[in-house]
């Protein structure tokens, strides 16, 4: 492990035992202490650079001060911009930020966004209810307008600053870090077999073509194990602070919260989970069966952001087309880095050759085909992964390019061949019906002359 991994596995292990701790405080004392804890970790962690997130912070805090109703759009464009900036602070004079400081930017701009979208609802419904007599039905929304303490509070708690009440959280704690120490172990030994500066050298490119291609499963392996064990800590850091409780009946999803009021009975013990910090499902992100599902159980807080910020106002209205224009507002998200782009750009691509496939062939086979078809279709998914994984891995287009023409754009090419072909079945399938339809018409006109 490098060390700024090491610094960072330091902070999440401390976290889950203040959170603890934190349950003996008193509302304000939370706030204040939660605030003060943050801030030294940011301080810490990124000393000068700490300014880059304040700044970000009080630029979204006059924004909503002045134009409420404009907030949302004016706030994601500022802080976007922002983080054009921070990437290239160098060309100004100013020093490299840190990984650190990196990480809070980029969660940052997410709460930033957020935050200014939840005011103007606050502020619509409060109108709504003005005008009408009734009280608002918005499910977890806000109760009053933040003030700028509120909002700074919130910005740096040191609950989710890099990590994305009596209740029972020992155990859904210890849930969600039981399997940490196996993905750590599998990370780092993996890992020691299969660096990735490996790939650099020109040894690599003299190895046959399968032991190249295999290649980019181990590195994907390795990305997986490493962002399994740290969201998994991170999330128990949540649940040991109390983050993100709620009762079972209000069916709260993973970035938004609860769906639906729920009001329990008096008389019946209320159970409670953690649904809505949860950012990643490992057993769902390796089995599910398609590429577009296995984006839902990946950093799952951030694609509900993505989902309910970004893809809704899409340019476009094809699927395809509004996944494409959402990764690609995702992939500047990451950075500038020309291997985010090429990564984020194939999977619309993917996404059509499945729904090709899908149409073209699955729809056309019994029980037992599409079960086969599904266990193959699970394969290409994971190898998509691999494949794209590596841009994200490599960052520069030089790097990229240069392993996937070593391996032939096997996936580009497969997603390819699987839109063509769907379009030729499907079309095949167009005239066969129209053929039909003829020849019942033949018939019909032949019983009618008899």
């Amino acid at each position: 492990m490098s060390p700024d991994e090491l610094v960072y596995l330091g902070i999440l292990a401390a976290s889950i035992p203040v959170g603890f701790l934190f349950r003996y405080l008193s509302p304000p004392v939370k706030q204040g202490a939660a605030l003060l804890l943050g801030l030294i970790i940011s301080i810490a962690t990124c000393g000068i650079h700490t300014l880059h997130s304040l700044f970000t912070v009080l630029g979204t805090w006059l924004i909503i001060k002045i134009n409420w109703r404009s907030a949302p759009a004016l706030s994601l464009g500022w802080t976007f911009l922002y983080l054009f900036f921070f990437r290239l602070v160098t060309w100004f004079g100013l020093p490299q930020p840190t990984p650190f400081a990196n990480a809070i930017q980029l969660l940052l701009t997410l709460k930033m966004v957020s935050l200014a979208n939840e005011i103007q609802s606050y502020h619509l419904e409060k109108k709504k209810e003005v005008s009408t007599f009734t009280k608002s039905p918005v499910v977890g929304g806000l109760s009053h307008e933040p003030s700028l303490y509120d909002i700074i509070s919130y910005s740096y708690c040191y609950v989710g600053v890099m990590t994305g009440i009596l209740l029972q959280r020992k155990e859904p704690c210890l849930q969600r870090l039981k399997m940490v120490p196996v993905y750590g172990a599998l990370f780092i030994a993996v890992n020691s077999v299969f660096p990735l500066s490996y790939v650099h050298t020109d040894e690599f490119l003299d190895h046959n073509y399968f032991y190249r291609f295999f290649y980019m499963v181990a590195i994907f392996f390795v990305f997986r194990m490493r962002f399994y064990s740290a969201w998994c800590g991170a999330e128990a850091g949540c649940i040991s602070a109390g983050l993100g409780c709620y009762p079972q009946g209000a069916l709260s999803k993973p970035g938004g919260g609860p769906t639906v009021k729920y009001s329990p009975d008096p008389d019946t013990a209320v159970e409670y989970d953690f649904k809505t910090i949860q950012n990643i499902d490992c057993y769902n992100t390796d089995f599910c069966v398609k590429v577009r599902h296995g984006m839902r159980y990946w950093n799952m807080t951030v694609q509900w952001w993505l989902h309910h910020y970004i893809y809704p106002n899409a340019p476009f209205r094809a699927y395809a087309l509004r996944a494409g224009w959402t990764m690609l507002i995702s992939a500047y998200w990451h950075g500038l880095h020309a291997g985010y782009y090429l990564s984020f750009l194939t999977i619309p691509l993917c996404i059509a050759a499945e729904s090709a496939m899908e149409a073209s062939v699955r729809a056309r086979l019994g029980p037992k085909g599409q079960n086969i078809f599904d266990w193959i279709h699970w394969f290409l998914k994971m190898r998509a992964y691999d494949y794209m994984c590596m841009g994200f891995v490599l960052l520069k287009a030089s790097d990229t390019i240069n392993y996937w023409s070593s391996i032939y754009f096997i996936i580009h090419i497969i997603a390819v061949a699987c839109i063509g072909l769907g379009q030729v079945m499907k079309g095949g399938k167009k005239r066969e019906r129209r053929e039909r339809g003829e020849g019942e018409k033949e018939d019909v006109v032949r019983e009618k002359a008899e």
